[in-house]
């Protein structure tokens, strides 16, 4: 039986039911076969990489589950279809670069993204490139909190302000203070510099933004 940890099981819990669903970079299939088993009709899972297939294999094997295809493949290149989309544990830049090459984009494909790093670089690209950032949930994993973002391709292109950006649709008071003691740290670096003080001025303001944000959500 698998037993997915905080990061993936709120990724898992963003899929639709009855769906196809794409894990791509599934690394041991865990995501995967608890998809198979517990939402999607039919699960494609792919990784670039022949060391991770191969575990991935051996999982699906080891959980009895027969509606797994697992595929090698650059991304979403060797996929044909999926109706939703799940990358996690990746840069927000890769992130974004893999769905710049999806070939079955519609208004009803979803994608269910967890960045490790660039979150903010992904929500603006994804609101420059025609999606909409339907929701964020926070996951905690030890000291680690993640955002998993839940996105719809709708075609229309906008340009996000700096708080988008950095807050996107999170009302998770920890995720969210957490950006602000990050931006307090830059800014304080920035000051011991002594060559960018109006600037760290400005990056002060925003985390106090940021954390009057937090306050309504907790």
């Amino acid at each position: 039986m698998i037993t997915l940890d905080n990061r993936l099981q709120t990724a898992a819990e963003l899929c639709r039911e009855g769906k196809t669903a794409a894990d791509v970079g599934c690394d041991h299939a865990q995501l995967a076969c608890w998809l198979a088993r517990n939402r999607s009709r039919l699960v494609i899972a792919s990784d670039v990489r022949d060391g991770p297939l191969n575990a991935a294999r051996r999982t699906v094997t080891e959980q009895g589950v027969d509606n797994i295809q697992v595929v090698k493949s650059d991304g979403l290149k060797s996929i044909d279809f999926a109706d939703d989309v799940i990358i996690c544990g990746m840069g927000g830049e890769l992130i974004a670069e893999i769905i710049s090459g999806c070939r079955f984009l519609s208004e009803d494909t979803r994608f269910i993204l967890q960045p490790m790093t660039k979150a903010n670089y992904l929500r603006c690209w994804l609101c420059e490139n025609g999606f909409e950032l339907i929701e964020e949930r926070a996951a905690y994993d030890d000291s680690r909190i993640y955002t998993i973002m839940y996105v719809k391709y709708t075609g229309e292109r906008s340009m996000p302000d700096e708080m988008f950006a950095l807050c996107g649709k999170m009302t998770d008071g920890g995720y969210l203070r957490k950006t602000a003691e990050k931006l307090l740290k830059k800014a304080a670096g920035m000051s011991l510099s002594g060559s960018f003080g109006g600037e760290a001025e400005k990056i002060r303001e925003t985390a106090a933004a940021i954390l009057k944000r937090a306050e309504e959500y907790e």
